[in-house]
């Protein structure tokens, strides 16, 4: 087992987890809501550190991260495990489902081993995906500094529900993050995904500010986030940090606990596409939609269609070294392969 990095010990054998926002105070033998941090003897170890629950080369797109090094590939790993308790969430089987199991899923595979895999398979990227990353907070560290030095990129999808010295700590070595803002009401977090929206709001702001490149998605749910009011709120919240912040509006499909809900109808992800724009946001895309023309990056500048997407395939690049639009030579926000 592998000693937690943030943790404080308390009376009786107690300790207290510091990695995220719910601040666990887990009696001895007991484990904090993501499941996978255990008080060992008063000591926080964390169960998943070397224990890969799942392993894919994707095309950084399906994260998505639409501004970052596009049609290039990531090698996506996670372990189990969660500090979120979203009721749809897609990836339940690594996320939720094995909640009160004695046994942590997941094969062994040392950093060194998974840095090897990425490099053989012709990633460009390392990405922290599927579960939430930031529970196997030391893992991803050490993949993290091993994957910078051998010459790839980080990136981690995530919930955002971290402490901001952690975060700090993280992102030396993190490249891109998209972070997934599920909502923009305190009550929605709290009642629903049993977390708070505040220290999510937080990681965003501080992201962009700590040199690294930031999209946002928000999975649009019927009856839950999918007013005017709310969608214009967290597209004002994004402008306000900056424009060229990229904001995905996905499609919701019934999954897990909420099979009863109909499929976020994609006139209502167009209603959130215009209220990004309208608020000005210069890069908003639509999810989950295959063949949407709002999945093509379009030039700020002339509006000539600079990267063209169908899915996740990237089919047509019109970008001149260090990400300039081919037509007019604006420049498009991002990181890109000469940049």
């Amino acid at each position: 087992m592998h000693e937690a990095s943030y943790y404080t010990a308390g009376d009786s054998g107690r300790v207290e987890c510091t990695l995220c926002p719910h601040h666990c105070n887990i009696a001895p033998g007991k484990r904090g809501i993501c499941g996978v941090r255990e008080n060992q003897d008063g000591k926080l170890v964390s169960l998943v550190y070397g224990k890969l629950a799942a392993s894919h080369i994707d095309p950084i797109e399906k994260k998505p991260l639409f501004h970052f090094l596009p049609g290039s590939s990531a090698y996506s790993i996670a372990t189990v495990g969660c500090n979120l308790s979203c009721p749809f969430c897609q990836n339940h089987e690594l996320s939720r489902a094995w909640r009160g199991r004695t046994r942590i899923g997941g094969s062994d595979a040392d950093p060194e081993q998974i840095v090897s895999e990425a490099l053989t398979s012709g990633c460009e990227s390392l990405c922290f995906t599927y579960s939430e990353p930031t529970i196997f907070f030391e893992y991803m560290l050490d993949l993290a500094i091993l994957g910078k030095e051998k010459g790839l990129k980080n990136t981690m999808v995530s919930n955002g529900f971290i402490q901001p010295e952690p975060l700090k700590e993280l992102s030396p070595y993190m490249d891109a993050v998209n972070i997934d803002l599920k909502a923009f009401r305190e009550k929605t977090y709290r009642e629903i995904l049993k977390a708070r929206l505040q220290p999510v709001l937080d990681t965003i702001s501080t992201l962009p500010s700590l040199g690294v490149w930031t999209e946002v998605t928000t999975l649009v749910v019927p009856g839950m986030n999918d007013s005017d009011e709310e969608l214009k709120d967290i597209a004002s919240f994004l402008t306000d940090l900056g424009a060229e912040i990229p904001w995905h509006v996905s499609r919701f499909y019934p999954c897990n606990l909420w099979t009863g809900s109909e499929p976020t109808p994609v006139a209502s992800l167009h209603r959130a596409l215009q209220i990004g724009k309208e608020a000005g946001l210069k890069y908003v895309y639509t999810g989950n939609v295959p063949g949407e023309p709002s999945e093509s990056t379009a030039c700020p500048g002339c509006g000539q269609l600079v990267i063209e997407r169908w899915g996740f395939t990237v089919s047509h690049l019109r970008l001149e070294p260090g990400g300039r639009c081919s037509s007019c030579n604006t420049q498009i926000a991002g990181v890109f392969e000469d940049s």
